[in-house]
């Protein structure tokens, strides 16, 4: 058999409920990798080996065989977990225990996950970057993996755990995936509860997943949702390339990976055409800020009155922005974004899935922020299925990819292709 930490997620599984593997084995295997790497990237807020292994020695003792049985799985720590403590990227929980875990997390554990530790994330899944660095860099020149599901994103990019949770409320899963080189997943706004997740804007906030393969990806999410993504090769697949209102911002490295991606879609058998963007769209960008941070504004009241001077300047700032905000402008917002979803499906009826950026180009250097979530934000407003998909490397050596999007609840259609974009791209000549 080949090495554990190479196998896919269905063949872990599968190896494990056939026996061939135990837990324990394929933990163990995760576990060392961690170790070794851990001191370097800095991806993991909490890992508890032993625990982790005990996990696996209990399921190799059930006999029992559910779907992700044996998987090792990285939670998120803006994610609830009764056995490990979770701080939501911030000192004010700095010895936060919860008693239960998150919907989330408790359905990975039915499924027969093993749940390896709790990685890091920004500030409440904001803006103050934590200590992790991009694995796809240079150890002396650190570079960001973004935000802010940073932790997971360099995780599964060093291979010490084949999935990560993440959340994305404006660029979260996307953006990390695509400075990191991995697949990032957000399924349909909704798709997964939030019960026991810290909230930031509960009508933007998505659960989703990082991931080494599409195929991975949407094995995990179709579990936990309890659905299966056929991820069938799509006949005669109709493409729009969306530039986004934000195409000037977009770097060189940015605009190469989009044209190849389309390249090689075409090549495939995509029919790809040009997507005119609704003119009226263009204020989504903003829109996306404005709610968020109304919502956020809400959301952390509590905090606020009793512990904001351990707020980072950072967020500090952000939720001083969303206090000078105009209920008429956040109520503008709220009406924008219901009119383009409404309008969602004549964007929809000459293409099957859209392609745009994921981020500007490659990583910023450094770690003093995560980076700009500009192509993300207005996905994330819409609610629609996202898949970033790695393409290659940009003029500085890291990552670049794009984004494939497809309407609300087309997250099959979505995932599949996206897998025919990674496979296209790996058996490229």
């Amino acid at each position: 058999m080949r090495d554990i930490t190479s196998l896919s997620v269905k063949e872990l599984a599968a190896a494990v409920s056939r026996r061939e593997l135990t837990a324990e084995a394929v933990t163990r295997a995760y576990t060392e990798r961690i170790a070794a790497l851990e001191p370097q990237v800095q991806a993991w807020q909490h890992v508890d080996a032993e625990r982790a292994l005990d996990q696996a020695r209990a399921l190799d003792r059930g006999g029992a065989s559910g779907p992700l049985q044996g998987v090792p799985v990285g939670v998120k720590d803006l994610m609830d977990t009764a056995d490990l403590p979770t701080t939501y990227g911030s000192p004010i929980y700095a010895r936060h225990q919860p008693q239960l875990d998150a919907a989330c997390v408790a359905s990975c554990r039915e499924a027969g996950a093993v749940i390896l530790g709790k990685t890091v994330t920004t500030e409440f899944a904001t803006f103050q970057p934590g200590p992790t660095r991009n694995p796809r860099a240079p150890l002396d020149a650190p570079h960001t993996p973004g935000g802010s599901s940073s932790g997971s994103a360099a995780a599964v990019a060093a291979g010490m755990v084949p999935l990560a949770f993440g959340t994305q409320t404006a660029g979260s899963i996307v953006r990390p995936a695509s400075y990191c080189g991995v697949v990032g997943y957000k399924p349909t706004h909704g798709t997964l509860p939030l019960a026991g997740v810290k909230p930031l804007s509960p009508s933007l906030d998505t659960i989703g997943v990082l991931a080494r393969s599409v195929e991975d990806a949407a094995f995990f999410i179709g579990v936990l949702a309890r659905t299966e993504f056929s991820l069938v090769r799509p006949a005669a697949l109709r493409v729009g390339l969306c530039q986004t209102p934000h195409w000037d911002r977009a770097s060189g490295d940015a605009r190469q990976a989009l044209a190849d991606a389309a390249r090689r879609l075409e090549q495939g058998g995509a029919r790809v055409t040009d997507l005119t963007w609704p003119a009226a769209w263009d204020g989504l960008t903003q829109a996306q800020i404005d709610i968020m941070g109304h919502e956020a504004l809400a959301a952390f009241a509590p905090e606020r009155r009793q512990h904001a001077t351990l707020f980072s300047a950072a967020f500090t700032d952000f939720l001083a922005a969303a206090r000078r905000l105009e209920g008429a402008r956040v109520a503008a917002a709220y009406a924008l974004a219901d009119q383009a979803r409404c309008a969602l499906a004549s964007v929809f009826a000459d293409v099957d899935v859209l392609l745009a950026p994921s981020a500007e180009g490659e990583a910023p250097a450094g770690l003093g922020a995560t980076g700009n979530p500009l192509f993300n934000r207005l996905w994330t407003l819409l609610g629609v299925p996202c898949v970033h998909v790695p393409t290659g490397v940009g003029a500085r050596g890291l990552p670049v990819g794009v984004t494939v999007i497809g309407p609300r609840w087309g997250d099959a259609q979505t995932l599949a292709a996206a897998q025919l974009l990674q496979h296209s791209l790996q058996t490229r000549s």
